[in-house]
């Protein structure tokens, strides 16, 4: 299946300069959050595959106005052609923001969907906004990771691992690709295409 994972800034290249062929053979959109829903839309549009997504943590303008043609899978897990896809968006909490938690309450969002998990024998795909604790070299508040996803990993094992947050051009040394014992992680940081 090929998958475009989109992430934090609006790609020109899809956005600016569309043209059919760019979105040719994609089987799905991932997002990992933190992207206009005008420019989700835009691609629900285009795209003759399901735009799924989870709100990053400045996502709040979601509540008014959600991506119009695009499906919320926020604290969900959701399944398309056989692929179990669990969706845990937000970051760290740094402020007030809406989708902001601390350690305890994503902890608490998981153990909501325990059992479906357990039902659905685990995921294929963890889509999230911040990466996992100590996944990337970012160790201010607001990038630091969740233990809780580190522990999902450990337990089921996911052929994929997509997230956002940590931008590429943050100047640190930050991978658009790594490995997590058998898990694929990849950052989605504008746009990356990938075949599963």
């Amino acid at each position: 299946m090929k998958i475009l994972v989109v992430s934090d800034c609006e790609s020109r290249y899809l956005w600016d300069y569309y043209t059919p062929d760019k979105l040719e053979g994609i089987e799905l959109i991932l997002s990992c959050g933190d992207v206009k829903a005008s420019y989700l839309s835009f691609l629900a549009t285009f795209a003759h595959c399901p735009v799924l997504y989870v709100r990053g943590n400045h996502d709040d303008r979601y509540e008014q106005e959600p991506p119009l043609g695009c499906i919320c899978i926020d604290g969900d897990l959701y399944e398309y052609k056989g692929l179990r896809i669990l969706g845990l968006g937000g970051c760290m909490r740094y402020n007030n923001g809406v989708n902001q938690y601390t350690e305890r309450e994503m902890t608490w969002r998981v153990w909501r969907l325990m059992p479906r998990i357990i039902r659905k024998r685990g995921f294929d795909i963890l889509l999230t906004h911040a990466p996992a604790k100590d996944m990337v070299d970012c160790h201010d508040l607001c990038h630091a990771g969740f233990q809780t996803f580190n522990k999902l990993l450990d337990k089921y094992q996911p052929a994929l691992f997509l997230h956002g947050h940590t931008h590429l051009n943050y100047g640190r040394n930050i991978p658009r690709e790594s490995r997590y014992g058998q898990t694929r992680v990849v950052n989605g940081y504008e746009r990356y295409i990938l075949e599963l």
